[in-house]
């Protein structure tokens, strides 16, 4: 608590048991976006396998828009082409798996992908699809 308190940051994601929320509460605004909430699961109280799920980059956190957008990063720039493609296969993964079963006809209607700042490139949603599901697979 006192090293965050005093600037210390590196880290990615901070995770709590439910009893200890009432003490990291009080950092709620020096963390701000890496607050521990129990939507995102980072409140729990089987905090090892949550850490584990975390490191195997197995959960994914995305955030969607009234309309259905849908807004992730899947990396930085100096990762490894490997590894994007890995992070954006387990996103659409994630994100099929997600699909409520009253959803009828095409779920993912368009991908595209950009840097933060630069031009968006589209991607052709069936070959995303069927290179996730290759992966997905183990193939």
């Amino acid at each position: 608590m006192e090293q965050i308190r005093n600037g210390w940051r590196e880290f990615d994601v901070l995770v709590a048991s439910p009893d200890m929320m009432s003490i990291v509460s009080r950092l709620g605004r020096t963390l701000g976006p890496r607050m521990p909430n129990p939507k995102s699961g980072t409140v729990t109280t089987d905090i090892a396998k949550v850490v584990r799920e975390i490191k195997s980059a197995s959960r994914v956190e995305y955030r969607v828009e009234k309309a259905g957008i849908i807004h992730m990063a899947i990396g930085k720039v100096s990762f490894p082409t490997e590894q994007l493609v890995t992070n954006f296969t387990t996103l659409l993964n994630a994100l099929l798996k997600a699909r409520p079963q009253a959803a009828n006809g095409r779920y993912l209607r368009g991908i595209t992908v950009s840097a933060t700042m630069g031009p968006g490139f589209p991607i052709d949603t069936q070959v995303a699809q069927s290179i996730s599901e290759k992966i997905g697979a183990g193939g």
